[in-house]
């Protein structure tokens, strides 16, 4: 979910300033904690040798700078590749590129704001709301299936599932395409990889090919007999003349697709293991619906599912002393942000019943996440209808994660309940 990467070394920041950290390291990756703890002590500002450029790990700073409008998800809407002496696009990568093209998560006004306007009020809370029936059924579905068995991967039979089953009904796939959508994503995510291989890009664009092979012909249908759906709705809506093209509709419901389960999938799996791990009684923890929002809210908070954002400066600017110049990237560091000593109380201390409970998991300003008010539904009823029908869970294996930093989700998640 990043910003193209400019490794532009830097040779008069000052040592203090600069930290080093490899992402594909899995000591890193299975802890990245430890490394915010010493950002926070130290130099929450700094420059990340590896990635070569600027990042933000204080909880202020990341919260002003996704509001910050001298910032943005592209450049090339202000200044050319031979300007900023960014390399030619990949023919390789041709599909995955055109899979973000359009894609809402990095375009900046006035694009974006036509296309968020048409898109958000499907995913409105009081729409979302609607559908909190149909999570409940679907959730004890799931567990319906392994309950009978001793032990599960959790991430497997139930976190992943659920969010891909929704968003693609919502859109107006068929259910039963969530094994692909979710197949074709966790190839397409791997592009997010520190020093993705070629061999990975070449995955990845065929994984994309085939998915927008996919939506192209629902894409089609749609257009002969449009029903009550996103994408029917995408296709039909007309603004004054202004009607999106394929092209735009393909990019917004593969982005809805992608981003509508992988974060909720990560939260769920990082939220089990941190009420798991906590001792807490998980009865607690759902005893009222309050207290299952403040329980998923500290979810979010302490083992957040995306770790950075990226943004460009879109002209030379100073910020926080430091000198930025058009093009360069910036880190805005989620999960260490939320992990700020100066913002939390016992940052590092799992805890749902805090009153200093704010999280900045799903961003902020023009591109705060759409799908929010589904995710905490989801989330809210994935964990309680899980504990309530297996009290007794425990895990039966330590957790690991993906060796894909930006993107903190388990691999597999063993847990047993009897």
């Amino acid at each position: 979910m990043g910003a193209i990467l400019q490794i532009k070394p830097v040779s008069d920041v000052p040592a203090h300033r600069r930290a080093s950290a490899e992402p594909r390291d899995p000591a890193f990756f299975q802890n990245p904690y430890t490394f915010y703890d010493q950002l926070h002590a130290s130099e929450p500002t700094f420059f990340w040798d590896q990635y070569g450029h600027w990042c933000f790990a204080g909880f202020k700073d990341v919260s002003a700078l996704l509001r910050d409008k001298r910032f943005g998800r592209e450049i090339l809407h202000v200044a050319t590749r031979e300007e900023l002496g960014m390399p030619e696009p990949k023919a390789h990568t041709a599909a995955f590129d055109l899979t973000e093209k359009h894609s809402l998560l990095n375009l900046e006004p006035p694009a974006h704001t036509r296309l968020r306007t048409l898109v958000n009020r499907a995913f409105v809370s009081r729409h979302v709301e609607q559908l909190r029936p149909r999570i409940v059924k679907l959730a004890n579905e799931m567990i319906d299936r392994f309950e009978g068995e001793d032990s599960v991967d959790l991430i497997k039979a139930f976190a992943a599932p659920i969010p891909a089953i929704i968003i693609a009904e919502m859109i107006g796939l068929p259910a039963d395409s969530a094994s692909d959508l979710l197949a074709w994503s966790n190839r397409m995510v791997a592009m997010y990889m520190f020093g993705v291989s070629k061999e990975t890009e070449l995955d990845a664009d065929q994984a994309s090919q085939a998915f927008m092979d996919f939506v192209g012909e629902a894409i089609k249908e749609r257009r002969k007999q449009p029903r009550e759906d996103l994408l029917s709705h995408m296709l039909t809506s007309d603004r004054g003349g202004d009607v999106l093209s394929d092209e735009e509709v393909m990019s917004t419901a593969i982005l809805l697709l992608n981003a509508g389960h992988e974060a909720t999938v990560h939260t769920t799996g990082n939220g089990v293991k941190s009420i798991l791990e906590s001792g807490i009684d998980p009865v607690t923890l759902f005893a009222t619906p309050e207290q299952t929002e403040a329980t998923v809210e500290e979810c979010l908070r302490f083992d957040a599912p995306l770790h950075m954002f990226t943004r460009y400066a879109l002209s030379d600017l100073e910020y926080g002393g430091i000198n930025l110049r058009k093009g360069d990237v910036v880190g805005l560091m989620l999960g260490a942000a939320n992990r700020d000593p100066a913002r939390f109380a016992n940052a590092n201390s799992f805890d749902p019943f805090r009153t200093d409970g704010a999280n900045i998991s799903f961003g902020a300003g023009i591109h705060f996440c759409i799908g929010a008010p589904l995710a905490r539904i989801e989330l809210q009823v994935a964990f309680s209808e899980l504990f309530k029908r297996l009290p007794k869970l425990r895990l039966a294996e330590e957790p690991r994660y993906n060796d894909v930093y930006h993107f903190h989700g388990l691999q597999r998640l063993t847990v047993s309940w009897r």
